[in-house]
């Protein structure tokens, strides 16, 4: 969340915000494959993945969400996408992040947001690894 966070805001290249964060927040190296992977994916995706949340985040305009409850939801949704994580593990990390950084009524939304994508997803059959 943090490196979609810091892209989103000051729309760097993905290889120069990753050397400083993996500096301030150093990680073994599965833990940086699975975070690099994740982000990149996520960005690549950005517009399916922004889409979605559009569909489900009734009467929110992307660019009016906060910026971290709006990167949560990214980084959840491409779990979704591209990772064999159930999605319950998945929505719970994310509430989790969101009580952490945003607040009560935030874990509300995401939690609301990232069950009716869970449900279209599962609809359709995608299920991680895109």
């Amino acid at each position: 969340m943090h490196l979609l966070f810091q892209h989103d805001l000051g729309n760097n290249k993905p290889d120069e915000i990753t050397p400083l964060f993996w500096k301030l927040n150093p990680a073994d190296e599965a833990t940086r494959e699975f975070t690099e992977s994740l982000f990149r994916e996520a960005l690549r995706d950005k517009e399916n993945i922004d889409q979605l949340i559009r569909r489900h985040a009734l009467h929110w305009r992307i660019d009016r969400m906060s910026a971290v409850d709006r990167n949560i939801l990214r980084m959840a949704i491409a779990e979704f996408l591209f990772t064999p994580t159930p999605h319950v593990v998945v929505i719970d990390e994310a509430i989790e992040i969101a009580r952490k950084y945003s607040g009560d009524e935030a874990t509300e939304f995401v939690n609301g947001v990232l069950d009716a994508v869970r449900v279209e997803l599962e609809a359709q059959g995608t299920k991680g690894k895109k």
